[in-house]
């Protein structure tokens, strides 16, 4: 296996970082950590109604622990903290659905796992680890003696630190400042509309999927109302946000996104400029409304959080070339981008969001 000096370079990082916030952390709990950013935590979610039912327990339970709401352990694994996570005021059921989602994607390697451990144990030879080298020898050996698997942490962290947390992947971690805001709307409304408005390639589409996971939320997507070729005249095109059919969303999507109801419409197929499957919207009190010009004023004050995802200009062409190709990346820089530019600047639309992400 070809060797990535930047993610090993990384784990070290990850490792000492722990250390420096846990003090109290033993071997055991050294072995636990290197086991879980590197295998996750799938082993937990075999009995998906048991593992409910214990973190509920868990979450019900915890009166205190760390006040930091997520650490990284890993590039792509964080712990998030249970007591933050109430402190915060945010339902319990949006972190275990996240912690079942991360469970459920690939995992890392029994060989990640080993390398991650032969790091500690470089680092506990260089006097980086808050436990000697005879200790760390003497649990690996322990640990391996007894068939090696997920271990729990030490009583010595467990009495000091007030370990209660769940993994999830750390490309959620992007959405709890949005979390936050969601949970105050969670209190008071019967029904809560989200826009996902912003640059093309900044992942509104992946937010909107993350979103429906964690809130089971139906989504509208704003690409299943592109206009059709009988509208698209000089004067249309040139004026700001007019290239999606807003007189199509307007009647077919706002009088129903407010209800909880399943709702369902046609999609526009752009590759073949004519409409295309019907699109479901399931039954939630959750909508979230994906993509560029969701928040066009066409539409009123119809949403009860506006959210503008951002991407720098060169990050966004990277994406863009990467998910479309090079050619298609020449058309989005010469065409749609400057005609979504256009839209933001002309209905302020980044100045006018809840939430920038």
């Amino acid at each position: 296996m070809t060797r990535n000096p930047e993610l090993e370079t990384a784990s070290k990082e990850y490792l000492i970082e722990q250390t420096n916030m846990h003090p109290s952390m033993r071997p055991l709990d050294m072995i636990k950590l290197c086991y879980q950013a590197a295998l996750g935590s799938e082993h937990l979610l075999r009995e998906l109604a048991a593992a409910k039912r214990l973190f509920m327990e868990e979450f019900s339970a915890v009166t205190n622990g760390s006040s930091r709401l997520y650490e990284k352990i890993s590039p792509d694994r964080c712990r998030v903290n249970l007591f933050a996570w109430k402190e915060r005021g945010l339902p319990p059921e949006w972190l275990f659905r996240m912690f079942a989602g991360s469970a459920s994607m690939p995992s890392g390697t029994d060989a990640e796992f080993r390398r991650l451990l032969k790091e500690a144990g470089l680092l506990c030879a260089a006097g980086a680890m808050p436990f000697s080298c005879h200790d760390w020898e003497n649990e690996l050996n322990t640990y391996w003696g007894a068939g090696g698997g997920a271990v729990h942490h030490s009583e010595q962290y467990r009495i000091s630190e007030h370990p209660a947390y769940r993994l999830v992947c750390t490309r959620f971690i992007r959405l709890f400042p949005l979390l936050e805001r969601m949970a105050k709307l969670d209190q008071n409304n019967d029904v809560c509309v989200i826009a996902l408005d912003g640059r093309a390639a900044s992942g509104k589409t992946t937010m909107a999927d993350q979103l429906s996971l964690i809130l089971g939320a139906g989504i509208v997507h704003m690409d299943d109302f592109f206009l059709p070729a009988p509208l698209r005249t000089a004067g249309r095109l040139e004026e700001p946000g007019g290239n999606v059919h807003y007189e199509r969303f307007a009647q077919k999507v706002l009088p129903k996104v407010a209800q909880t109801k399943a709702f369902s419409y046609r999609r526009f197929d752009c590759s073949k400029l004519d409409f295309g499957d019907t699109q479901e919207v399931r039954a939630s009190k959750w909508r979230i409304v994906e993509g560029a010009y969701s928040c066009h004023p066409f539409f009123g004050d119809y949403t009860d959080l506006r959210v503008f995802c951002d991407v720098e200009p060169e990050e966004q062409l990277h994406r863009i070339e990467l998910r479309n190709g090079t050619e298609k990346a020449k058309v989005f820089a010469a065409r749609w981008i400057p005609s979504e530019e256009r839209y933001f600047s002309r209905y302020q639309i980044r100045e006018k969001a809840d939430v920038i992400l």
